[in-house]
């Protein structure tokens, strides 16, 4: 219908001679214009304006659409802090509830109580190790501060797009992820500190322990070895009847670096001419570095690396003796004892030499070459208890004690012990107490 009236009002305006020029056109043109029905075709008719979109309107819509998905994001996001918001407020309260069950319960006193109290889940799956629950504990951390980085990293994104990030919200996760934080670091401090107590007093309990089965082995080791006559370790006599040059005793204990000894021993002998040797230590590059020695028709001479000083004393009637000797290096100073008396003294023996370590001592021989090559000639053909050495030299007052039976002294480098004491070619270990088997000689 309304094509028809358009057609009409074409006709009519043939009819009607109007005439429209196009500008700078030569032809004649007719415009044909719509009229709404019922209008009266004489009257002019505005023309319709046509619709278009300008760029302000198409503006709009663009930010109608962001302000849309904006507000949706924004949704999104509120909605997933606050279930991370009602995750930290629940493992924190885990936390909470583990650190005052831990209080109540006390200090772990054993490694099963660490397996006890570890199997509650204070904050998720924690492992029952020590070290593996501070490892998952840092896990952890490093899972919140994550996330706490990916709220500020939408943050950003949202603030780009025009929207703004809820100021309380933050605030609120950043202080409750401190205080989960305190919470982590003060558990962490406490199972450091825990895990080291219980290290502590598992070494100590271990060092007890070791010390108790070495005291244990030592023992054992010396109720195999010893004689079971021996009333106790140092009452016995090594007894060397005859002058070979294969039956001598060894001390298993070498000396120390000295500048100084003082070396005392019990001695029974008849032999003739001279008792032999007592006893000698050799060093490598110097078998005679320390020897007590009576050969032939000459007296009991004292070597300090290899100088000689001749003592005054006689032991050779075949009752018990008991001798010391003294030296220190400075200015080659020495001392002899019989029977708690002091019989001779002397220096420039030796003087300034240290007495090198890590030699051998050897009972009832003189040494040729460290350990061996004895000389039948030079042995010693008797018996000897009571060998000690100390690396000092000892009062006068205590060699008499001594001597005399009042007191007994054990060496503090060289103590005369059934264990330190091995005995070679048919020398033998006899119980001894010596100040009964001296009194009977008397």
């Amino acid at each position: 219908m309304f094509a028809f009236v358009a057609a009409l009002f074409c006709f009519y305006a043939l009819g009607s001679g109007r005439v429209v020029r196009g500008q700078g056109a030569k032809d004649t043109r007719f415009l044909c214009t719509a009229i709404p029905v019922g209008a009266n075709p004489s009257c002019p008719v505005p023309p319709m304006p046509m619709q278009s979109t300008s760029a302000e309107e198409e503006e709009l819509k663009n930010t109608v659409m962001q302000l849309r998905e904006t507000i949706l994001q924004q949704k999104e996001t509120i909605v997933n802090q606050l279930g991370t918001i009602k995750e930290l407020t629940s493992k924190l309260s885990r936390c909470e509830s583990a650190t005052e069950d831990s209080l109540q319960d006390g200090k772990y006193k054993s490694q099963g109580s660490w397996r006890k109290d570890y199997n509650k889940n204070t904050m998720g799956d924690l492992p029952r190790d020590p070290g593996d629950t501070i490892d998952q504990l840092g896990k952890t951390m490093q899972s919140l501060k994550d996330r706490l980085e990916n709220l500020e990293q939408q943050q950003m994104r949202a603030n780009m797009s025009g929207a703004s990030f809820p100021n309380e919200l933050r605030d609120l996760l950043q202080r409750r992820l401190g205080d989960l934080e305190n919470q982590l670091l003060n558990k962490v401090a406490e199972l450091e500190e825990e895990k080291t107590q219980l290290y502590n007093e598992t070494a100590a309990h271990r060092s007890r322990t070791e010390s108790t089965l070495n005291s244990l082995l030592e023992r054992i080791t010396e109720l195999e070895k010893g004689n079971s006559g021996f009333k106790s370790p140092e009452d016995f006599k090594i007894s060397l009847p005859l002058r070979t040059n294969y039956l001598y005793g060894r001390i298993k204990k070498s000396l120390p670096e000295m500048y100084a000894f003082t070396v005392c021993m019990w001695l029974k002998s008849s032999a003739s001419p001279g008792i032999g040797t007592p006893f000698s230590y050799g060093v490598p590059g110097q078998a005679n570095e320390i020897v007590l020695i009576e050969w032939g028709n000459n007296p009991i001479e004292l070597l300090i690396n290899d100088k000689v000083a001749q003592l005054p004393l006689s032991v050779s009637d075949g009752r018990w003796h008991h001798v010391c000797v003294t030296w220190t290096t400075r200015d080659g100073l020495w001392e002899a004892y019989q029977d708690g008396e002091k019989l001779g003294s002397g220096e420039n023996l030796a003087p300034w030499h240290p007495i090198k370590a890590g030699g051998v001592i050897i009972l009832g021989q003189e040494q040729d070459t460290v350990g061996g090559r004895f000389d039948a000639t030079q042995a010693f053909v008797g018996e000897l208890s009571q060998f000690n050495l100390w690396d000092r030299v000892l009062r006068p007052v205590d060699i008499m004690n001594m001597a005399n039976c009042s007191s007994y002294m054990p060496g503090n480098i060289i103590p005369w012990v059934d264990n330190n004491v091995e005995v070679f070619g048919g020398a033998t270990k006899w119980a001894l107490e010596i100040c009964e088997d001296r009194l009977f000689d008397s």
